[in-house]
């Protein structure tokens, strides 16, 4: 098995992509409570800021921010999974891949590109028209707070006609 060596950047910015290992299971949204509970308890043992973030079925996306002194993501994760699977009762014993995806943000434009990513990520798998009809999605906080409006990125027509 070949070394696989992660980036370390201290306090970065990241984008994740993280998968079930069944992608036609539904795992992540029939238990979103308590995967929610999960990020919430190693968040408070191991900080770091959800800059955006969507639950999807079998996969989700998310940009976080890590403390100045802290570069590790890998730890995050590792409890992440490990936790939500022992939560769970009578599934199977390999829930997630093995592997996630990471992306250090290099600037203000890579930090936008992977945000709009993370939010128009539920319509462009065909589950809602509207971005703002997924309820998994850190979309509707970014709302409130004015960083988005309810209606960015139209809906799923103008996804597909904006893509030919």
């Amino acid at each position: 098995m070949p070394n696989y060596r992660r980036m370390r950047v201290f306090g970065g910015t990241w984008f994740f992509t993280v998968n079930l290992h069944d992608r036609n299971s539904d795992l992540l949204i029939r238990h979103i409570a308590e995967l929610r509970r999960v990020v919430h308890h190693v968040k408070q043992r191991h900080p770091f800021e959800i800059n955006a973030w969507v639950i999807l079925p079998d996969h989700m996306h998310c940009v976080w921010t890590l403390p100045v002194a802290d570069c590790d993501y890998s730890g995050r994760w590792r409890e992440i999974k490990k936790t939500f699977t022992k939560s769970l009762s009578g599934v199977p014993d390999q829930v997630w891949q093995k592997r996630f995806w990471e992306h250090c943000i290099r600037d203000e434009t890579d930090y936008e590109a992977h945000l709009n990513y993370v939010y128009i990520n539920p319509v462009k798998h065909g589950w809602v028209n509207k971005v703002s009809d997924w309820p998994y999605s850190s979309f509707h906080r970014d709302v409130k707070r004015g960083l988005y409006s309810v209606d960015w990125a139209g809906d799923k027509n103008d996804f597909i006609a904006g893509e030919r």
